[in-house]
């Protein structure tokens, strides 16, 4: 990439200037969250959660951040203090994975912090699932949609490598002629554009299947050789996700209090004259590879596991924090009532994960989880977990916060 990036040059720093410019003029500002300390013992539900049972997921973030430099912020914002803290807390993680061990390691290692956003503690947590579709190597009735992988003029531009400012903000495009174009939308992908420039890695069976592995973003393929394929995110075309649900609802065809997966997709399926319309209003369009190992990889590069695997929006908070959530469980869930109070990892995020109280629970593969993730649509609170070492600066805490809002409440 970066040899592809000098062949540009010289004329690459005027392209990326007015790329920047235009970036920042439509950049929104990002809306501020706060932090108030706590106790576990004010955490709901905290002696009722297996807590040992996140210990394997926090596990593989902790050998991601054993790799990094100690001096290192961790995180996108200067928050979450140094790798080095976060270090020291996964060098103490038990050998021992039963329970009550768990439990006095997070005690003595973390401290709980409730999560505020610009409003108040509530926020929304979702589901999402690994999908299985059914595929072929070969393109054949009835394996006519193509999953693709990361075609070869695809740009990936950091921003922040240009202006400190961007630090975390991304374009992506193509080159066409001395520019870098915006790369193309879902409805011209559908359509052919990128046939030459990526390999078409499976043809599945079906186009709605193909839409919602998309979303989720990793999934499994059974081929009709009898195997079974695994794939996962490879890259964006940088186009902003759009809710398809949103158009169904103006249309009259969902309602908003009850939209969910299944309606969307049992609504797909039975108009599939419009369905590929419906489909191309969301413009975002992911690229795929087979994975080896064992589970689909979250955004951190971890496989997740299921049940303990989140979600989370990346311009706030860091890959591998400890998060303990309290959200009503999905009405009509399976193998689950009542609230999910639980301690999970934040391991992965989303287009639609925009928010400080905002998580993507993730409830992994088959029937349960592909039903229980499609329904979870939640109220509820987050508390993240940051090792005693790390002093949260001034303009985090709650008590700075100039909104009216009661701090002792």
């Amino acid at each position: 990439m970066r040899r592809f990036l000098a062949m540009l040059a010289p004329g690459l720093a005027l392209l990326l200037s007015s790329c920047v410019t235009a970036h920042v003029a439509d950049k929104k500002p990002e809306i501020p969250f706060y932090l108030k300390p706590t106790t576990f013992a004010a955490l709901p539900g905290w002696q009722a959660d297996t807590v040992s049972a996140a210990l394997p997921a926090l596990q593989k973030s902790c050998a991601r951040i054993a790799g990094k430099k100690a001096e290192t912020p961790f995180g996108p914002v200067a928050f979450a203090g140094t790798y080095a803290e976060w270090q020291t807390a996964c060098a103490a993680l038990p050998a021992d994975m039963n329970d009550a061990a768990a439990r006095s390691y997070f005690e003595a290692a973390f401290t709980p912090y409730e999560v505020w956003n610009d409003t108040g503690r509530d926020g929304l947590f979702t589901g999402y699932y690994e999908p299985l579709l059914h595929g072929s190597a070969t393109r054949h009735a009835p394996y006519l949609t193509p999953l693709y992988g990361r075609p070869d003029d695809l740009i990936t531009v950091n921003l922040g490598d240009f202006k400190d400012s961007l630090k975390g903000e991304t374009v992506v495009g193509r080159v066409k002629g001395q520019n870098l174009v915006p790369y193309y939308t879902r409805a011209q992908i559908d359509a052919g554009a990128v046939d030459k420039s990526a390999q078409q890695i499976v043809w599945v069976s079906s186009p709605v299947d193909a839409f919602f592995l998309h979303i989720q973003g990793s999934g499994l393929v059974d081929m009709d050789d009898g195997t079974t394929l695994h794939v996962g995110f490879a890259a964006q075309n940088g186009h902003v996700y759009y809710a398809i649900g949103q158009e169904l609802i103006k249309r009259g065809a969902l309602d908003s209090k009850t939209v969910s997966m299944q309606g969307i997709r049992d609504w797909l399926e039975k108009n599939p004259a419009e369905a590929p319309k419906v489909m191309d209003l969301n413009e975002s369009y992911v690229f795929f590879r087979t994975l080896t190992g064992d589970g689909p990889m979250g955004a951190e590069g971890v496989a997740l596991t299921p049940k303990r695997s989140m979600a989370i929006d990346r311009k706030k908070f860091p890959y591998g924090a400890p998060f303990f959530i309290d959200a009503a469980a999905p009405e009509g869930a399976v193998d689950v009532t009542g609230r999910l109070q639980q301690l999970m990892i934040a391991q992965d995020t989303g287009g639609a994960i925009k928010g400080a109280v905002r998580g993507d629970f993730f409830w992994g593969a088959g029937e349960a989880a592909t039903h229980n993730a499609g329904l979870m649509k939640s109220a509820g609170q987050s508390y993240i977990l940051l090792p005693k070492a790390v002093v949260v600066p001034e303009m985090y805490n709650l008590k700075s916060k100039k909104a009216a809002l009661d701090y002792n409440q």
